[in-house]
């Protein structure tokens, strides 16, 4: 039986995966050897095929004197609604990578984000996309001195099987390491998480700790924040730190007419000379922002909040962004750190 499937994949293969096949497994097997040159890791795009679907095609393209790469698989199948199963696209040069994040985070820079888990240097962003950013050793630095990195961007299709443990974590960290050998990029490689967690639905509101928790999690600083003690606050710790943007949001009261939280206070953290854009406003520093140098690079830290909150002034407001963007500063090994006027 294994030597018929051999010669029936090698048969595939000759006559080309584009022409007839009469067996639909077998041009899955073909395809994800194809797939992404190689990368795809077989078990899980088996775990992330949706019931009843089959591949129906793997397409790839680098472009070296642009340091780019792009992978896409798609799907077949009565049932399917999104026709992708998976859809990669990576950047080494830096203006690609400054499009890709403007795209992601529009002016003021407090889209929706949620975190990956540790290990994973990146985050899933405000479309759903996983967003993974890797220094490159391998491509030295820039005119400018700033470690080059390799930045990509994993989209799954709506009929994708996201939810199976593992699966898309799995087959996103052997693309970033797949994809980081063909840009030359000689990236630490990638190990799928060890829980066997699925990506978090950037639709779902986050989860949230009471105040007294906050000690154990990325945002501990929150927990001696000093916040007003009759407001009930809650914390969505939302930071990855090997990730270039974490969130620390923080909730207060219901409100009656929607059932959400009354109040909110987010702080944001971006770090990278892309993020310099979000903190500023017709070439001045926005209010409610700091600024630092990390790794020759810069970082913004900001906080966004209402304006009826009870207890919190401009003064409040201002030191709990210090103690955030402290917080941040000592975590990344951040120097010169100063805020906005």
């Amino acid at each position: 039986m294994r030597r018929w499937i051999k010669v029936a994949l090698t048969a595939v293969a000759v006559l080309g995966v584009g022409g007839y096949v009469a067996e639909p497994w077998i041009r899955d097997e073909v395809l994800v050897q194809r797939a992404c040159d190689g990368a795809l890791p077989r078990e899980a795009v088996r775990q992330l095929l949706p019931d009843g679907a089959h591949l129906a095609s793997a397409e790839s393209r680098r472009t070296a004197g642009l340091g780019s790469y792009s992978c896409r698989v798609t799907l077949e199948g009565d049932e399917v609604r999104d026709h992708r199963l998976v859809d990669v696209a990576a950047w080494t040069r830096r203006d690609d990578q400054d499009r890709e994040f403007m795209a992601v985070f529009p002016e003021g820079g407090f889209a929706r984000q949620a975190p990956l888990p540790k290990g994973l240097p990146g985050f899933i962003d405000r479309f759903g996309a996983i967003q993974l950013r890797l220094d490159c050793p391998g491509l030295g630095k820039d005119a400018e001195g700033r470690q080059r990195t390799l930045l990509m961007r994993t989209s799954l299709g709506r009929d994708t099987l996201t939810g199976v443990p593992g699966a898309a974590y799995g087959t996103v960290a052997a693309l970033a390491n797949g994809i980081s050998q063909r840009l030359g990029c000689g990236a630490k490689p990638l190990t799928a998480p060890g829980k066997d967690t699925p990506p978090a639905d950037i639709e779902d509101d986050p989860k949230t700790v009471p105040l007294a928790r906050a000690k154990d999690t990325s945002c501990a600083w929150a927990a001696d924040a000093g916040l007003p003690a009759d407001g009930g606050w809650r914390l969505a710790a939302l930071r990855n730190p090997a990730a270039p943007t974490g969130r620390c949001d923080l909730y207060s009261g219901t409100d009656e007419q929607s059932g959400g939280a009354a109040h909110q206070l987010s702080f944001v953290a971006w770090y990278g000379d892309w993020s310099n854009r979000l903190a500023s406003h017709d070439g001045e520093r926005s209010p409610m922002t700091a600024t630092a140098r990390c790794d020759g690079e810069a970082a913004n830290y900001a906080l966004s909040a209402g304006d009826d909150i009870p207890g919190l002034g401009r003064a409040e407001r201002r030191r709990l962004l210090t103690a955030f963007a402290e917080d941040e500063a000592r975590r990344h090994g951040c120097s010169g750190l100063r805020y906005s006027s």
